[in-house]
C-alpha cells in the first residue's frame, strides 16, 4: 500500500476534514487489527487523522508501528481501550481473477451492472477492498452503486 492518501469520489464531501474514516485508512485498520468507531475517530485532531491516514502499513515493522500509534491514540484521545479484531478480515479482494461472492450479490440484489472480470482484474487492491467493504452491512451501501460507477464504469450512465 503507498503512503499517498488516496481519496476516492464518492469520498469527497469529507476529504479536506476528514470527518469520516477514508477507505485508505479502513483498509490500515484491516491490516493491523484494530476496530476504529467513527466515534472514536471524531475524538481525533486533524493532525492525528492526518497522521493514520498517511502512516505506512506496507509491511510488518510498519503495521507494528501503526498499531502500536492508534492503540496510543486511542486510549489518550477517547479514554477507552483499543477494540482489537477477533479474527484476521476478509482478505477475498486481494483475489483479481475473481469478483468476491458477497459483492455479486449486492450487485445482484441492487439490480446493478455486473463488474466484467478482465476489469476487476485492472483494479488497485484499494479500489477491491473499497467495494467489498461497501458490499458487507454496517457499511454504507448507498456508496456501492457510486463506487462502481467510479471504478469500473467511468463514463457510463
Amino acid at each position: 500500500m503507498s503512503t499517498d492518501l488516496q481519496i476516492f469520489e464518492f469520498e469527497r464531501d469529507f476529504a479536506d476534514t476528514l470527518r469520516c474514516i477514508p477507505m485508505s485508512v479502513r483498509m490500515k485498520l484491516d491490516e493491523c487489527g484494530i476496530k476504529l468507531s467513527l466515534r472514536q475517530w471524531s475524538h481525533f485532531s486533524y493532525n492525528d487523522r492526518y497522521e493514520l491516514c498517511y502512516r505506512p502499513t506496507e509491511s510488518d515493522p510498519d503495521r507494528l508501528t501503526y498499531r502500536r500509534f492508534l492503540k496510543d491514540l486511542i486510549r489518550t484521545r477517547t479514554n477507552e481501550e483499543p477494540v482489537f479484531l477477533d479474527q484476521p478480515q476478509s482478505t477475498e479482494w486481494q483475489d483479481s481473477q475473481s469478483v468476491p461472492l458477497c459483492l455479486q450479490k449486492q450487485i445482484m440484489e441492487k439490480e446493478l451492472s455486473s463488474i466484467p472480470l478482465q476489469k476487476w482484474a485492472t483494479l488497485t487492491p484499494l479500489q477491491r477492498f473499497s467495494l467489498v467493504k461497501l458490499c458487507r452491512s454496517g457499511h454504507e451501501n448507498h456508496n456501492l452503486p457510486v463506487a462502481l460507477k467510479e471504478f469500473i464504469f467511468q463514463g457510463r450512465e
